[in-house]
This record gives C-alpha cells, structure tokens and sequence, in this order.
C-alpha cells in the first residue's frame, strides 16, 4: 500500500509560491512523502527540539543536572567574531513566565520545558549558554540530521549579520524527533522524558490543528515573518507512530501558512495506515 491523500496535496503546494518542504515517514526506514526535504530554512524556533536532545545528553554525560540552577538574565555574548553582547526583548518573546524570573534563578529541568511548550526565547538562550552550540552539533549528527546548523542563540543580530544563522531542513527535523521517539538519541527513560515534554506543547494552531481531537502529537513549531514550521510524532492510537515536518518560507500570511501545515498533518493523517508500512 502506498499514500494517496499526501501526493494529491502537490498543486496546493505549488501553489503556496515560496519554498515548501515536506517528510512523512515512519521512525524507522523511508519516508512515506517528501517534497524538497532537504532544502534549508531558516530555523525559527523549531531549532529548540535539538537544544532539548543536548541537554538530556550532556545530563547522561554528567555534564549537566537538570535540577541545578542557572541565573535568570537577557543579555548574553554574541556568536559573532569579537567579544561583543547583545540583549534580548521581553516582547519579543512568547513567554512570560521566564521573564518574570529575571534576577533571580530557575531550574534547568523547567526552562527546558518552557523552551519547549511556551517556545520560550529566554529560556532557550539560558539553556545554550550552558550546554554550547558544540554538543549540538553531535547531537545532530547522531541523530542523522547532517544538514541542520544551531549556531547562535536567538536575537543575536550581530551574528545574523556576519552570516551565522540556524537553518532547518524537514527531513532533519523528522529525524531529529524520530530519534527521540524511537529511544535512539539518548537513554529511554531520558527520550520519554523528551516525548512528554513535547506532548504538553501548548502552541497547536499548526500540526495539530490537522488531526482529530485527542490525537497524541509531539512536536514543535517555529514562527516568525515569512516562516511556519512544524515537526512532530504523531501517535495514533489504530497504527504505528509516525514523524512528520513541514517548513514553509513564503509569503503566506501565518494564518494560511498554519492552516497549509493542518491540510498537510490531516492528509498524513488519512494516510496513517500505509505510512507504517513506508
């Protein structure tokens, strides 16, 4: 059996303009669909997933303890050549809750689920500051994602402009996430501990606005102008899980850029019971 109701989605991509990249496939083996899966984009924040993944790894490492607590502050050092610093925006930012710590301190284990179901700015800078973009890019290997980079931390201008950026690409994202789901990128008890993480996501308008209510669905999203991505493990409860990403750089307003991500999550969807057998 092959999908059917993912390839008859061609002409409403095509017809988004832009770039749009698509991966549907099982954790294990091929994908099931793919359309431009390994055309770069930038990362919004879906680059936190792999931020996530290092820190449980460095934890097993005995690099870090998730209950040890980091200073709460917004300015950090550029990832710019020189020693230059650069502050964040509060309102920039889609969390309060951090903010509301500042000059105080907060347990790793809880910014990292703020950077995670909140997509909280603040706490993903903390978290880089003390794991380094270094560990990420192992974890990244590890996990099969050969083309995505996590170079800086967010707001960093000055290393945007000498050409550092974050970049993505959808099969990079689905592997990175199925690597969690299927306990290969760190110990079991600590990829669990990812997926309930990513199951409590609180921001749905994309990926899981295409699925039934209640379905299971561990993901992360990342938005900013132009820019709507998604990735996610779908869990249904009728067929085997499966990893989906989609990344969209356009000029779609959000809106239509999260309800192309919910048609493309619905037709994956639909097509669950062939996507196992992928």
């Amino acid at each position: 059996m092959t999908a059917s109701h993912l390839p008859a989605l061609t002409d409403t991509l095509d017809a988004a303009g832009g770039t749009v990249s698509v991966y549907v496939g099982p954790l294990a083996g091929p994908p099931v669909f793919t359309r431009l899966p390994d055309e770069p984009h930038y990362a919004a924040s879906t680059m936190k997933a792999a931020v996530l993944a290092t820190a449980y790894r460095l934890v097993e490492a005995d690099a870090v303890d998730l209950d040890e607590d980091l200073a709460v502050h917004d300015e950090f050092a550029s990832a710019a050549p020189g020693d230059g610093r650069f502050a964040m925006r509060h309102s920039y930012d889609n969390d309060d809750e951090v903010w509301a710590r500042l000059g105080g301190t907060a347990p790793l284990r809880w910014l990292l689920r703020r950077m995670i179901i909140r997509s909280s700015n603040l706490a993903t800078n903390l978290v880089l500051e003390r794991i380094g973009t270094q560990a990420i890019a192992h974890t990244l290997r590890d996990a099969g994602a050969t083309r995505m980079v996590v170079c800086r931390g967010i707001e960093d201008a000055a290393a945007a402009a000498a050409g550092l950026d974050n970049l993505v690409t959808a099969g990079d994202l689905a592997r990175l996430l199925a690597a969690i789901a299927d306990h290969r990128i760190a110990a079991p008890a600590h990829c669990d501990e990812m997926m309930a993480i990513l199951l409590d996501q609180e921001c749905t308008e994309d990926l899981a606005a295409g699925l039934p209510a209640g379905t299971r669905i561990a993901h992360k999203n990342g938005w900013v102008e132009r820019i709507r991505h998604g990735v996610g493990v779908v869990l249904p409860d009728d067929a085997p899980p499966y990893a989906i990403a989609v990344c969209t750089t356009t000029d779609l307003p959000d809106t239509e850029a999260c309800a192309l991500l919910a048609r493309v999550s619905a037709a994956a969807w639909a097509d669950r019971h062939d996507i196992g057998h992928g």
